[in-house]
C-alpha cells in the first residue's frame, strides 16, 4: 500500500530534519530546590547541543540525548511539559528531544503527589491547584536560576502537557475549572477522596494561577474540568490533540467539548486509532514488559510513525508562534 502525506507533514518533517542536523538534544538533569512556595521538584532539561546524541539509560527508560554537553550558542524559546497522572520528567522524552533538535530548551518535572515514584496525593483535589503552581515555579527557576537562563528567550515560554498536564496548561493559559460538576473519572472509581468530596459538595475555592509568559500550548487528551464557560478566558494558540479511543478518564467527546469552550479555536488534531496512552513515549522493552496497559497499542496502530508526526507538527507549531 502507498502512503501519501500532505505537503504541510512533508514540510514539518523537513524543518525538523534540517533542525537535527545542526543541533543534537543535550540532556541535564534538574533538582529545584525546596522553598516557601514548594517542596523539592526533580525533573530534566533537553536543550540544543553540537555534539551527537547517545543512549541514555534511566531506570527502564531508553532515552537519546547527550548528557551535560555545552549548549549551542544562540537564543532559544522555553518549553515547559508537564505528565499525566502517575507519568514521571519522562513521560515525552522523545518529544522533547525532538523539540530540542528543533531549537528549544525543554524543561519537565515530576508533580510531587502524582507521578511514577509517588502517588500519595493522585486521587485528590488538591493536585489540580499544586500542579500549575509548579509548573510556574519551573518557569521561574529556568528563567531565573537556571545556570543557561541567558540562552532563554526572556518573557515567552511555550507548554506541552498530556492528560492531567492538559488540564494544567489549561489552566496556566487562563481555564477556570469547575468540579462541582463531576469529572469523568469518578464515574468508574467513586471511591477517590477527590469522587467522594465532588459527590459530598466538598469543593473548596482554590486559587489557580495563570501565567502570561505562556504564549503558546500543544495539548494532548486534557483531562476535562472546564464545564460552561471555564474555558472563554484562553486566548493563546493551542495545538490540541485528541485520541480516537480515549481512556483513563478522557474521552473523544471530553476533548471534543475542550475544543468548543476554548475562546479562541484550537489547530485541533485527532490521532486516528489511538488510546489516551499513545500519547506516551514509545516503550523500551523493559516498559513493555513491566507496564503492558500503557505500552500496548490497539491493533494497527503504530505508536512511532504517531509520534514522528506529533513531534514535527508540535516543532512546527511552537517554531511559528515563539520563533
Amino acid at each position: 500500500m502507498t502512503l501519501t502525506f500532505p505537503l504541510s507533514f512533508l514540510l514539518a518533517c523537513a524543518m525538523a530534519l534540517s533542525a537535527s542536523l545542526a543541533h543534537a538534544a543535550g540532556f541535564q538533569r534538574l533538582n529545584l530546590p525546596m522553598d516557601q512556595n514548594g517542596p523539592a521538584l526533580q525533573g530534566a532539561v533537553w536543550y540544543p547541543c553540537a555534539d551527537p546524541a547517545r543512549e541514555i539509560r534511566i531506570g527502564r527508560a531508553v532515552i537519546a540525548g547527550t548528557p551535560d554537553c555545552k549548549m549551542t550558542e544562540g537564543r532559544y524559546p522555553l518549553i515547559v511539559m508537564s505528565h499525566g497522572a502517575a507519568g514521571s520528567f519522562l513521560s515525552h522524552h522523545d518529544t522533547a528531544a525532538a523539540l530540542a533538535d528543533a531549537g528549544f530548551v525543554v524543561a519537565a518535572i515530576n508533580h510531587v503527589g502524582d507521578n511514577a515514584q509517588d502517588r500519595s496525593r493522585q486521587g485528590y483535589l488538591s493536585i489540580f491547584s499544586t500542579r500549575p503552581r509548579e509548573m510556574r515555579r519551573l518557569i521561574d527557576y529556568m528563567t531565573g536560576a537556571w545556570p543557561g537562563k541567558s540562552a532563554l528567550v526572556p518573557d515567552k515560554a511555550g507548554f506541552f502537557g498530556f492528560s492531567r498536564g492538559g488540564y494544567t496548561g489549561l489552566v496556566l493559559a487562563g481555564a477556570v475549572p469547575d468540579f462541582r460538576a463531576g469529572l469523568a473519572i469518578c464515574q468508574d472509581a467513586p471511591a477517590l477522596p477527590m469522587c467522594r468530596d465532588i459527590a459530598a459538595g466538598k469543593v473548596a475555592a482554590q486559587p489557580y494561577p495563570h501565567d502570561a509568559r505562556i504564549q503558546a500550548a500543544v495539548i494532548a487528551d486534557p483531562l476535562n474540568a472546564f464545564p460552561g464557560d471555564a474555558l472563554k478566558g484562553v486566548a493563546i494558540p493551542i495545538q490540541l490533540w485528541a485520541s480516537e479511543r480515549g481512556g483513563d478518564g478522557v474521552s473523544p467527546a471530553s476533548v471534543d467539548a475542550v475544543r468548543q469552550g476554548l475562546g479562541v479555536a484550537p489547530d485541533y488534531r485527532v490521532a486516528q486509532g489511538a488510546g489516551h496512552f499513545a500519547f506516551l513515549a514509545p516503550c523500551s522493552a523493559e516498559q513493555a514488559e513491566a507496564l503492558p496497559a500503557l505500552c500496548t497499542d490497539e491493533a494497527g496502530l503504530d505508536r512511532l510513525a504517531l509520534h514522528r508526526d506529533l513531534n514535527a507538527r508540535a516543532a512546527e507549531y511552537f517554531k511559528a508562534r515563539l520563533q
